[in-house]
């Protein structure tokens, strides 16, 4: 077994200590009393007398000055031990002050195996000085002896169990230190975690509102400026979307800073899906001219599948507008048994979707994924581009 180092069984022994030090004074009171009334005068008295003093006097200087750089507790065993010795060599009292003194082997040993040790020192002595003082007698067997050896064997008994319920009530503290401070690590692993997501979604819906909205009018206002001579009927409508957007894009970012929650909520209910994003095409179609083949489902679907593909539309027209060149965009809205699809394809340029950087594929399949659905995005230069949105309808989810 090894030492119990640790704040717990400091705890336990220094408890057990002060509760024992009341009992040992009154009882080294009560042996010095003994010797000075009940021993023979001469100069045996004054030794043992003697020798109680110096064991007395070294646990009085560690009981009250612990930190002392001379009577240390091992030392002090070690002055018991020949204490005992020269009073069972004496025969005064030494049995009265080894039964008063058990304990402390316990409390100064710390460990069971300086513990035992020194209990062991301190019975040899006794036994030693007893052997030297009565000789091989019959007295010496049948009662030093097998007395000594009686109240050792209890001593160990008990201390041994002592130390092993401060064994056990050390692990089951630190195992309880260990889970508070784990449980702690993983409570801010959680609100890191937490913090990450929500900086992600928030992220994710600038990209998908507040950013499409100023690239597009960037885009309106460019087209606005070079037609504003040839076109001006053409420049003036730009300039009303130009307009609107712009307040879209604060009423977003009021509702962005001001609850937190997800953009543009009212607008979006408003309506079913598809005469959510009938709006979005013919406001895509009114900004940039191209044709739109919809055939849009008239389907029912939760808040959060409406947000979802409302923002993949919104994105893929936002790529369509700023890349892809493209002349004709279609866009199918279907009910199939195992959820709900969006199918958004181009005849534009195209590219390599395994080098694709940007943010906004990627925030489409974060968001899909949330919802239990996924995103398909298939193209090739010159090919133009398809991109395929599932989600899950509720019942399957569920299932």
């Amino acid at each position: 077994m090894t030492a119990l180092a640790d704040p717990l069984a400091d705890a336990f022994w220094a408890t057990s200590l002060r509760r024992w030090n009341a009992v040992c004074w009154a009882l080294f009171g009560a042996m010095a009393v003994g010797l000075v009334t009940t021993a023979p005068s001469g100069g045996s008295k004054y030794k043992a007398l003697a020798l109680l003093g110096c064991v007395v006097l070294c646990y009085a200087v560690l009981d009250r000055f612990p930190g002392n750089p001379v009577v240390r507790p091992r030392v002090y065993l070690s002055v018991l031990v020949l204490g005992l010795g020269g009073l069972a060599y004496l025969g005064s009292s030494y049995a009265a002050l080894f039964m008063v003194t058990l304990p402390h082997y316990w409390m100064f040993g710390r460990t069971p195996r300086a513990s035992m040790g020194f209990l062991g020192l301190a019975t040899g002595a006794t036994l030693a000085g007893s052997l030297v003082r009565e000789g091989w007698s019959a007295e010496f067997f049948g009662e030093t002896l097998v007395s000594t050896l009686i109240v050792v064997a209890v001593g160990v008994l008990i201390g041994l169990w002592a130390h092993s319920v401060v064994a056990r009530s050390s692990e089951r503290a630190r195992l309880i230190e260990e889970l508070e401070r784990t449980q702690t690590q993983l409570s801010e692993a959680h609100q890191r975690q937490g913090a990450a997501d929500e900086r992600e979604r928030i992220a994710r819906d600038i990209h998908d509102t507040l950013a499409q909205g100023f690239a597009s009018i960037i885009v309106l206002a460019e087209a606005a400026q070079t037609g504003m001579l040839e076109n001006p009927a053409r420049s003036a409508q730009q300039l009303r979307s130009i307009e609107s957007t712009a307040r879209e894009n604060l009423a977003e970012a009021r509702e962005l800073v001001g609850s937190g929650r997800q953009p543009g909520p009212g607008r979006v209910a408003a309506g079913t899906v598809a005469q959510t994003l009938r709006r979005t095409l013919d406001r895509f179609v009114e900004d940039t001219g191209l044709a739109v083949d919809a055939d849009l489902a008239d389907l029912e679907c939760d808040q959060q599948t409406r947000i979802a593909l409302l923002r993949c539309t919104q994105e893929s027209l936002a790529n369509v507008r700023k890349h892809a060149r493209a002349s004709t965009v279609g866009v199918v809205l279907v009910r199939r048994p195992y959820g709900v699809e969006l199918e958004i394809t181009d005849d534009g340029t195209g590219f390599v979707t395994g080098e694709s950087t940007g943010f906004g594929l990627d925030g489409m399949r974060k968001r899909l994924a949330e919802l239990g659905g996924r995103l398909t995005v298939t193209s090739s230069v010159g090919d133009g581009t398809r991109i395929l949105a599932m989600i899950p309808v509720a019942s399957e989810v569920e299932a």
